[in-house]
């Protein structure tokens, strides 16, 4: 079980954490991987960065994750995570 945290804190929100989460659950969805991943909110993960939105992936933090970027997110830290869970 992969646990994804999400930065809610004031300065993500401002970023863009809510489309982001929403992007995860739909993401999450079509790749049948709801039972993989946990999907939490978490108030600042102490990592703020100037652009995007910080999340944590198990015990690695990821900073600058934007709708963007999302796909590429998904796919080179995600699944590589499920896939060694």
């Amino acid at each position: 079980m992969v646990i994804v945290q999400i930065c809610v804190g004031s300065s993500c929100h401002l970023k863009g954490s809510e489309e982001i989460v929403e992007m995860f659950q739909k993401k999450l969805e079509e790749t049948n991987l709801e039972d993989e991943v946990v999907l939490t909110g978490s108030f600042c993960i102490g990592k703020c960065n100037r652009h995007g939105v910080t999340i944590q992936v198990d015990d690695e933090i990821h900073t600058g994750v934007t709708p963007e970027n999302f796909a590429l997110f998904f796919r080179d830290i995600i699944l590589p995570a499920v896939k060694r869970g």
